[in-house]
């Protein structure tokens, strides 16, 4: 294998990348590598992946099903969130001390 090569390959791959991050998805390995996965990495692990052949780009109808599920997930995490959240109520000593005094004048 001539590494100058290899490196080189992956060097240009990861040039052609538009933005810092690309989705790639894997494709089936004699190590047990599971295809069709789809994951978002830095460019350069994916140029890598790209060129050791152990994922290969995806195509423009992919990218969109990836971004879509990754939305649908963002938004039901943040209504999870929210839902988990608890309400507080901050209260000033001078209120605090008026509700306790119209507690013991209530009781008496």
């Amino acid at each position: 294998m001539d590494l100058k090569a290899h490196y080189q390959k992956i060097r240009e791959l990861e040039r052609s990348f538009e933005a810092g991050y690309a989705v790639i998805v894997s494709v089936e390995t004699p190590e047990g590598g599971k295809a069709g996965v789809k994951t978002e990495v830095p460019a350069h692990v994916a140029a890598k992946m790209i060129v050791e052949g152990r994922a290969r780009r995806t195509s423009e109808q992919e990218l969109a099903e990836f971004r879509e599920q990754k939305s649908e997930a963002k938004r039901a995490a943040d209504q999870l969130d929210t839902s988990r959240r608890m309400q507080v109520t901050v209260v000033s000593e001078n209120d605090l001390r008026a509700l306790n005094e119209s507690k013991r004048s209530g009781k008496n």
